[in-house]
């Protein structure tokens, strides 16, 4: 048996996942600063107004994937790029990409919520000696869930909502202070998030990934655009030994030692199972099933075309947001008040 270990896989995974989130938390420390600024009249930050403005990092933008949505759809059908969460539609866009070029890979590499949720699984494992399984039954109808909510920000955003709408939703002023709405969703939680987080917490530390698995409608979008992808895990049943680390440790629970080509629009591209995998040749991602891809190359071309796509989008300026420093420091105090139009 030619053995070979790729368990550097994992943790650059990990480093990435983990790098992404804490930055993340930096962006919304920072943020939660800036929106003070406005809320306590310019006493939380000193400086010109262009140096309170760089204290917003565009990237919590990535939080607004509805908005991005219908940005999408204006972009595409109208030639017309929002100026006010312009980051929301580069990252949402390049989710896209990768999806299509490199299966869901933007859910197994760079989704700071998906790194959270397989974290407390593991947690859970720890503490129970195990993870659970959803009897198979109940668990093709849970993972439905996911595809309804999908279907249903599709039909009201991509099918009903006419592009003159979107462009007035966001010119107004909800849309512009949708990311401070998002942080008060975090900071000041009320009764039924809190037990609706707490609950999906205690869940996750028996089931793998509940969020991911069966609510999540970003996921299920970028699943189904994965199956197009032309990159898949292929396995070489003359090659494998059947230790079956594989399906054990893949997180999406697919039944990898058993399957020739991972084509499940589960699978995350997260290398866990070639990571794991002791035999050579009998594991490895593949192009039209005709190249054999290193797997370094694979994860180096995701971080490539995230970060590309950032970088080309600050170059053209359509990064950081349109909104003045005058427009924050009139809607910011009203943001409790504003209701969705």
């Amino acid at each position: 048996m030619d053995k070979t270990d790729r368990s550097y896989l994992r943790y650059a995974r990990y480093a990435v996942q983990w790098g992404i989130f804490l930055f993340l938390v930096y962006a919304g420390y920072r943020f939660f600063f800036f929106v003070e600024h406005f809320l306590a009249h310019g006493a939380a930050l000193q400086g010109t107004e262009e140096a309170i403005l760089r204290n917003r990092f565009p990237s919590i933008e990535g939080f607004l994937p509805i908005g991005a949505l219908m940005a999408l759809k204006l972009w595409i059908t109208e030639g017309v790029f929002d100026s006010i969460h312009p980051a929301a539609l580069v990252i949402f866009s390049s989710a896209l990409v990768l999806a299509l070029v490199l299966k869901k890979s933007f859910c197994g590499w760079i989704c700071p919520v998906g790194a959270i949720s397989e974290s407390v699984g593991k947690l859970g494992r720890r503490v129970f000696g195990r993870n659970f399984l959803v009897p198979r039954y109940a668990d093709y109808g849970l993972r439905s869930v996911k595809y309804v909510l999908m279907a249903f920000f599709i039909y009201v955003v991509v099918l009903k909502m006419p592009a003159a709408a979107i462009f007035r939703f966001i010119e107004g002023d909800y849309y512009k202070i949708a990311d401070v709405k998002m942080l008060y969703f975090f900071t000041e939680m009320t009764a039924t998030t809190t037990v609706s987080l707490s609950l999906l917490f205690v869940l996750s530390l028996f089931y793998k990934n509940v969020w991911c698995r069966y609510l999540c409608p970003y996921g299920a979008l970028l699943g189904l655009v994965s199956f197009f992808s032309p990159m898949k895990i292929n396995r070489n049943d003359q090659a494998c030994i059947h230790c079956g680390k594989c399906t054990k440790n893949c997180p999406s629970l697919l039944p990898v030692e058993r399957l020739n080509s991972v084509r499940s629009p589960e699978c995350t591209g997260c290398l866990t199972c070639v990571s794991h995998c002791p035999a050579k040749g009998a594991l490895d991602v593949s192009l039209m099933k005709r190249r054999t891809v290193n797997p370094a190359l694979f994860a180096c071309l995701i971080i490539a075309v995230l970060f590309g796509s950032i970088g080309i989008a600050q170059l053209a300026g359509k990064w950081h947001s349109a909104v003045t420093y005058e427009e924050y420091q009139r809607i910011v105090p009203q943001t409790s008040r504003l209701d969705h139009p």
